[in-house]
């Protein structure tokens, strides 16, 4: 197997996380409308990294992983809401919203190199 990058293994790991939030509020919630958006949001953010890495050209990457930062920036917003309609307590909400804050952090970094790098290649 190859070495992943930060961002895949973090991605992944957080897309398994929301999954089994995901379990969670469908079993003990019976939460079914809520659940399913975070579900699609949190697991799209490393599939998107995913198909970014497959890309043909930096200025694909570079789409590929702005959808990914917006699917994280929509997570994100997910997980405030289902903190505060008291769907998860404070302990798993500030864990999660760590996680996705950082994967944003880290997104955001990729983007701007990226961008530096395609605006260095048109001089």
């Amino acid at each position: 197997m190859n070495e992943k990058s930060i961002i895949h293994v973090k991605s992944y790991s957080f897309s398994i996380r929301i999954v089994r939030l995901y379990q969670y509020l469908i079993k003990e919630h019976k939460e079914y409308s809520l659940a399913k958006q975070i579900l699609r949001s949190g697991t799209s953010i490393g599939a998107n990294i995913e198909e970014a890495t497959g890309g043909f050209s930096k200025k694909e990457f570079l789409s590929k992983l702005s959808i990914s930062y917006r699917e994280a920036r929509e997570t994100h917003y997910w997980l405030r809401i289902l903190f505060d309609t008291d769907y998860l307590d404070k302990k798993l909400f500030q864990s999660l919203l760590k996680d996705c804050e950082e994967i944003l952090r880290i997104l955001s970094r990729i983007q701007i190199t990226t961008k530096a790098s395609l605006n260095n290649k048109l001089k």
